[in-house]
């Protein structure tokens, strides 16, 4: 019988290796320029200085604050894009002054300057604020313990509580937890270069003591026993500006004068233009001589006068002819036994 049916013969092709397209490509190719975008980014990192890295931080954290700033750039080089004035054909763009370059630098590296030194006070005040939670010592007294940054620095104000002076009762003497506190501190405001200022400050209660001694004496020696508990702190003594006390001049609570937090020292971490403006009028006060009624030193700008010269009606008047006329002294208080003193006739 025979067998019509075609024969069909089937070729199966064998491939050596699976085909997958072209996708990987594109994939790679992400990945170089992701790795290129990333040492792109060490690099500027490293080469970048720190004001640069802030101004870059600050754009990311607020774009349309930075690009209200007054500038579209995130880092000023200094130049400018438009054209200079000599290339315009406009006259009267060739007729406006030009701002003097070198200004605008430093003036561009001062505001530079004082935003990084912003920045370390703001780091310098996180710290402290961490210290005092951190530690068991101080949060029984962060009530007392007030930061805030002010356009002269950081200040760290310690107050007084009704149960809980920092110093004895009219005294300089420092209670054992107050010197915590400021040993505590010492360290981390020693971190920073900045120079601080202490002041002492009472309230407006009259010192019950010596004549001689009042708030304005009691103020100066507390800021000067928490200077040297901050020195005892291992804080630089170097690296104080000036310790001063103010009585009840500057009182923190003004509708109630005998308030315990009247009573306080103020520690002031001074930004450079505020330890500038100190350390000028300290120089400034110390080159210049005062005159005294004894040197017979004569002011700035005051011409010498010989007293002999002078009329009889004009010679300068005796210190001690002086104090009596104007009573500047009391009589002491007549002691038992001793003769009542007549009284004096008034003088013409």
């Amino acid at each position: 019988m025979e067998n019509n049916q075609p024969i069909i013969i089937k070729r199966v092709k064998k491939y050596a290796g699976g085909h997958h397209g072209g996708a990987w490509k594109i994939a790679f190719a992400d990945f170089a320029t992701a790795m290129m975008a990333f040492f792109l980014v060490l690099w500027l990192l490293s080469t970048a200085t720190p004001e640069q890295k802030i101004a870059i931080a600050g754009y990311f954290k607020d774009p349309v604050g930075f690009s209200e700033s007054g500038t579209p750039y995130i880092i000023d080089l200094g130049g400018s894009p438009t054209l200079a004035p000599e290339n315009t054909l406009n006259p009267e763009v060739k007729s406006q002054p030009q701002p003097d370059k070198v200004t605008v630098d430093a003036e561009q590296a001062e505001g530079m300057a004082e935003m990084v030194e912003k920045e370390r006070l703001e780091l310098l005040l996180q710290e402290l604020q961490n210290k005092v939670e951190e530690n068991p010592q101080l949060q029984k007294f962060k009530d007392q313990i007030l930061f805030e940054i002010t356009p002269n620095g950081l200040r760290i104000q310690i107050r007084d509580a009704e149960n809980r002076p920092m110093f004895d009762s009219g005294s300089a003497r420092l209670k054992p937890y107050f010197e915590d506190i400021l040993l505590a501190m010492a360290d981390t405001i020693k971190a920073v270069p900045n120079k601080i200022s202490i002041s002492g400050h009472t309230d407006a209660k009259p010192y019950t003591g010596s004549g001689e001694y009042g708030n304005w004496e009691l103020s100066a020696n507390r800021a000067n026993a928490a200077r040297r508990a901050l020195v005892a702190g291992s804080y630089p003594d170097a690296q104080v500006a000036r310790v001063v006390g103010y009585a009840s001049s500057v009182l923190f609570d003004r509708e109630h004068p005998f308030n315990p937090v009247n009573r306080r020292i103020d520690i002031v971490v001074l930004t450079k233009k505020a330890q500038a403006a100190i350390e000028g009028s300290q120089s400034v006060n110390h080159d210049a001589p005062a005159a005294t009624p004894d040197s017979g030193a004569a002011a700035p700008g005051d011409t010498p006068v010989d007293p002999n010269a002078l009329p009889a009606d004009q010679q300068p008047v005796p210190a001690h002819e002086l104090r009596e006329r104007l009573n500047l002294f009391d009589d002491p208080a007549p002691k038992p036994g001793d003769p009542a003193k007549p009284a004096e006739a008034p003088k013409p």
